[in-house]
């Protein structure tokens, strides 16, 4: 049992986290997501709408201790009311939304006097915008006819790069990718990420939305980009706010926005790719 431990102990350090805690999480969230997405996509909207607030509320936390004045309760209220304006309008409903929001937090954050106006305006549009404004393509991907095939190749792209991308990583990661802002993140597990999302992606496009795997391959590798730019963009947060992680509430992944930061940048990629297939192919 001792041996097993200190074998578990090595990959955990190795790993840079706890991996069976980190594993045990992932499908339970795979669970949960397939099974409403499936059967009661509402629940599904239910059930990403909590986990964006929740990401929200992490984000929001993190800035106002670095004393940057954002109001939890007025950006929640605004991106809940973005996100069912997605589900219920689509397209039109999303861009009417973060009109709106945007205006009110403007006026919100002119509330608050001249001090530091231009620093608090600028983190209530970027907290609205990331996670709000771009989590409701999430929503577009869900309420469509084939919401259960545009998120399950969502999340194929996703799992593909954040699993293959973190193997090739601890195992041959040696050269950094983006050393001043994430040191862990390496050449070897971008292009390792990279090959097998690229056939996931094939296999994704094919199977699911019928699809030149060519076509799915190149979605694919549009989905390693964004996802990394995800990852990139969270941990610059972090490190501009002097934090390691979001929060504790995912064993093994941090928070919720820890959780979320590649799948944010992914769902408007995968989008736009869709939406320029059903126009032009």
């Amino acid at each position: 049992m001792s041996d097993l431990h200190s074998i578990n102990e090595a990959i955990n350090k190795r790993a840079g986290r706890k991996l069976l805690p980190s594993i045990a999480v992932g499908l339970g969230l795979l669970a949960i997501i397939f099974s409403t997405i499936a059967y009661v996509p509402v629940l599904f909207a239910i059930f990403v709408g909590s986990a964006i607030l929740i990401a929200l509320h992490e984000l929001t936390n993190a800035l106002t201790l670095q004393g940057i004045a954002v109001n939890y309760l007025q950006l929640s209220i605004s991106t809940a009311a973005i996100l069912a304006s997605t589900w219920i309008g689509g397209l039109p409903g999303l861009a009417v939304s973060v009109s709106v929001a945007l205006i009110a937090n403007l006026f919100f954050a002119l509330l608050q006097g001249t001090d530091g106006f231009i620093k608090n305006a600028t983190s209530r549009a970027f907290t609205l915008l990331y996670p709000g404004f771009i989590s409701g393509f999430i929503f577009l991907l869900a309420r469509s006819g084939e919401g259960f095939s545009y998120i399950a190749t969502l999340v194929i792209v996703v799992g593909c790069n954040d699993t293959f991308a973190y193997i090739f990583g601890v195992l041959f990661g040696k050269h950094p990718l983006a050393p001043k802002i994430s040191p862990k993140k390496t050449w070897e597990g971008f292009i390792g990420g990279l090959i097998f999302t690229a056939a996931g992606g094939a296999l994704a496009f094919f199977y699911l939305l019928d699809h030149h795997p060519i076509i799915g391959a190149l979605a694919g590798i549009a989905g390693v980009i964004a996802a990394t730019i995800g990852d990139l963009v969270e941990s610059a947060i972090k490190r501009d706010l002097s934090i390691k992680d979001m929060g504790t509430l995912l064993p093994g992944h941090g928070g919720m926005l820890d959780r979320l930061d590649s799948v944010l940048i992914t769902a408007p990629v995968l989008w736009c790719f869709i939406e320029l297939l059903k126009r032009f192919a």
